[in-house]
């Protein structure tokens, strides 16, 4: 037991964030309502979403202990992403490689989501969300109605106190006042 006394202390809000994270992707709304599709990929899709609104809302903050914490939510996020692959049966040898393809896709999507918020463009968020949510046959009303979602919820978060936040609560807005 002198070895785990060693060991970093996990930070239970660290878990807290992540798990809201996931469980307002997860919310029905998202794919009856707004029609993201219920599939893996979509689910994906909408936990990169989420993380990166929440990623974009510590980034504003010059305080190194948002940026730990962010990068702490971050990895926790990847080795959440690793465990689900390895539940998925890729193998061992795979799953690497499969995570570097998700992590390419992430900052792919912050890149192109973030600019779109920062320039307030509207017409270009719904164009990113509309081709990576629905890329098989898109779907513009649906991706305007979440590019509006994403933008009331950047201000939302903007608002949020950051010590609020570190302490893991988020406080989403209602995703049903967003129609397709």
């Amino acid at each position: 037991m002198v070895f785990g006394f060693f060991r970093k202390r996990e930070n239970p809000s660290v878990y807290a964030v992540y798990n809201k994270i996931v469980e307002q992707a997860r919310r029905p709304h998202f794919y009856e309502g707004l029609r993201v599709p219920d599939t893996i990929d979509g689910r994906y899709d909408l936990i990169v979403l989420h993380a990166i609104l929440v990623f974009y809302r510590f980034g504003k903050e010059k305080d190194e202990q948002a940026s730990a914490f962010s990068q702490e939510v971050f990895d926790l996020f990847f080795q959440d992403m690793d465990r689900n692959l390895r539940e998925l049966g890729v193998g061992d040898v795979s799953v690497p490689k499969k995570i570097k393809k998700m992590a390419e896709m992430f900052y792919g999507r912050a890149g192109v989501y973030t600019e779109a918020i920062e320039t307030g463009d509207h017409e270009a968020l719904t164009r990113a969300v509309d081709r990576n949510l629905f890329p098989d046959e898109g779907d513009p009303v649906a991706a305007s109605a979440i590019a509006a979602y994403m933008e009331a919820t950047t201000q939302s978060l903007k608002a949020e106190p950051l010590q609020s936040l570190l302490s893991g609560n988020i406080a989403w807005i209602d995703e049903t006042a967003f129609t397709a």
